[in-house]
């Protein structure tokens, strides 16, 4: 892909109304557009960017045993009356009528939704337990609407739910996603701590939060540093091993502010091992029972002819979000370069020739490389304007491709002038550079 030909509206500067990075970045490189307040137009870079962290989701999501569906985003307000959350839910809930004045509304979440779909579908225990996921559009009118997309009205959500017949079960469900959850952000490049938190409006009893450092983050969190240390690796989708699993975690205190206790956090964690900062949640998880399925009715046959509410949970992960917090994570403010993760980048390699009007061969050298790139599934970007060095480099900093080549008047023979963005670089010849990052996405 030539620059010159990719719809990608870089502007000089910061725009003065973005106040934290990844607004910034976002509306400087052409990632969005602003449609309204909290809503916005995904550009090709931008939305190139969130298809690949949908797919990871998707491949985690499917790897525990997930199915994928996929719920409307306009439902009816009689299945909220039934669990008795349409009046509780507040105005952060689009609600409107349609021309038979039906009361709809543009849904938040779908807890609702699925149960209805559950309850119609599955009669008997013999059929759990199902989780089901979709990755849709949700809509919560933010009262405040503020940083771009870590804080808007119209986001790109994956939400999932369990169903079991008990709480064992159903605690089983929970930790899977727990697991899911861990891998999904270690293929993003984050380390995402799993946080005990508040339930909220979707309610129940156990919720995790997980949460990056981020100074920009909304949520307060409060953790023994310690946790940092862990890993999941050896985890399997076993029952024993997934409680081994969240037991490793829960032994360090780690809680979000709505759950912060002074006095216990004092008790439980050493002052060198205290840390209370901030950061940015990138996923969700709840357990809350028959919540949404005794008042709504989801239950199912047992033997002896008995029947039982199923158990259910709900799982989270802002997809659109998740460019925002990788952005806050990744960008270089400074010195004004992002290096995307490869498993999302945009491309996979930027490259640079030094063109002008009348001497054209590094950009036909360029060609050549794209070609023998593009047979090993390497994607290029090429700055084929001709703009200054400086300026393609800046342009190309920001674009964040994770590797770059420079062909310049000297470039001849087999080497060429690779580097990773933001480091030295350095002369090697092409099988060298289809092997570096054929290796670095094999990790991911």
């Amino acid at each position: 892909m030539y620059i010159s030909k990719l719809f990608l509206p870089i502007l000089k500067d910061n725009p003065s109304e973005a106040k934290i990075k990844s607004h910034q970045l976002m509306l400087r490189v052409g990632m969005i557009k602003q449609s309204s307040a909290g809503i916005y137009s995904w550009l090709p870079l931008g939305f190139k960017v969130m298809k690949k962290i949908e797919r990871i989701v998707r491949e985690e999501q499917n790897s525990i045993g997930a199915q994928e569906i996929l719920m409307p985003t306009i439902q009816s307000s009689e299945i909220w009356k039934e669990s008795g959350r349409y009046e509780d839910y507040g105005e952060e809930m689009l609600r409107i009528k349609d021309r038979q004045n039906r009361e709809m509304l543009y849904g938040p979440t779908n807890e609702e939704l699925v149960t209805d779909i559950f309850r119609s579908s599955i009669k008997s225990y013999k059929s759990l337990p199902q989780l089901l996921y979709h990755i849709q559009w949700k809509f919560r009118d933010e009262i405040r609407p503020r940083f771009g997309i870590m804080r808007c009205r119209e986001f790109f959500m994956k939400d999932a739910y369990s169903f079991d017949i008990t709480d064992e079960d159903a605690l089983f469900s929970y930790n899977k996603f727990f697991l899911s959850y861990l891998r999904t952000f270690k293929r993003l490049d984050l380390t995402a701590i799993p946080m005990a938190a508040d339930t909220g409006p979707i309610g129940g009893n156990l919720s995790h939060e997980f949460i990056i450092l981020a100074e920009t983050g909304e949520s307060k969190i409060f953790t023994d540093k310690r946790i940092f240390q862990l890993d999941f690796e050896g985890t399997n989708l076993e029952k024993k091993s997934l409680q081994d699993l969240r037991k490793k975690y829960e032994q360090f205190y780690s809680v979000t502010d709505e759950k912060f206790d002074k006095k216990e956090f004092e008790n439980k964690v050493s002052d060198e091992n205290r840390l209370k900062t901030k950061g940015i949640e990138v996923g969700h998880i709840f357990y809350f029972g028959d919540k949404y399925s005794k008042p709504m009715n989801a239950s199912v046959d047992l033997p002896g002819g008995k029947k039982d509410y199923v158990k259910m949970g709900s799982y989270g992960i802002g997809v659109s979000r998740l460019v925002g917090a990788i952005i806050e994570a990744k960008y270089d403010e400074k010195n004004e370069i992002m290096k995307w993760p490869i498993s999302v980048a945009p491309y996979d390699v930027g490259i640079i020739p030094m063109i002008n009007k009348n001497d054209i061969s590094a950009l036909n050298k360029a060609d050549k490389i794209n070609a023998e790139l593009k047979k090993e599934n390497v994607e290029v970007i090429i700055d084929d304007t001709d703009e200054n060095f400086s300026s393609k480099i800046k342009k190309m900093n920001l674009i964040g491709a994770p590797y770059q080549i420079i062909i310049g008047k000297k470039t001849d023979g087999d080497l060429i002038e690779f580097k990773e963005i933001g480091k030295e670089t350095k002369k090697i010849n092409l099988l060298e550079i289809v092997k570096i990052i054929k290796e670095q996405k094999a990790k991911n």
